[in-house]
């Protein structure tokens, strides 16, 4: 698997594994689940990727964020054969691992991940601490960003210690208990 930038001219990678974000209480999509399918969906029409693997549950909503993000993508044109569901984990690190089963069924081999630039740095150290290497594909604010894309990141700063005490306890308990799934929701 490739850890080069998806930004790169010659970079083409199987899939994108596209990272939920809230879907409010009426079941619309919040700005970042929007902007998150955007941006990969202009990677997949721009030909960066040759899929979308949307991941995501049902965290605030009774609908799976990843089925939110599905149709957002057939709406916007999106052929139903190149759009995936990850529709059970509920934070990052689930969605890590129960990525990894439909990545590893389908043969794909150059991930990309695509999520908030500020969750970026610690969406990546999850998924390659899990081993399932990624490239980069950040999503930005089309406008100017606000005061809370600001807080994102300071609340970003905050979790991160938090995910490593997480992680780096999931990698011990597999260490100790031998491989099997680590789902720790």
């Amino acid at each position: 698997m490739s850890a080069a930038s998806v930004d790169s001219p010659v970079a083409f990678h199987d899939a994108a594994i596209v990272l939920g974000a809230m879907v409010r209480p009426d079941g619309s999509p919040s700005p970042a689940l929007v902007r998150r399918v955007r941006h990969g969906v202009r990677l997949l029409r721009e030909g960066r990727v040759g899929h979308l693997l949307m991941s995501g549950g049902a965290v605030r909503h009774a609908t799976p964020e990843a089925h939110v993000m599905r149709d957002l993508a057939l709406d916007a044109g999106i052929a139903p054969d190149r759009v995936h569901v990850e529709d059970a984990s509920v934070n990052t690190i689930g969605n890590a691992l129960l990525s990894r089963r439909l990545v590893d069924e389908r043969g794909w081999r150059r991930l990309a991940v695509v999520t908030d630039a500020c969750h970026m740095a610690r969406s990546l150290y999850i998924f390659h601490r899990l081993g399932l290497p990624v490239s980069p594909a950040p999503a930005w604010p089309e406008a100017g960003p606000g005061a809370e894309w600001y807080m994102a990141w300071v609340r970003e700063a905050f979790a991160l210690p938090w995910t490593i005490i997480r992680v780096e306890r999931l990698k011990l308990r597999q260490l100790f208990s031998g491989p099997g799934p680590l789902i720790d929701n």
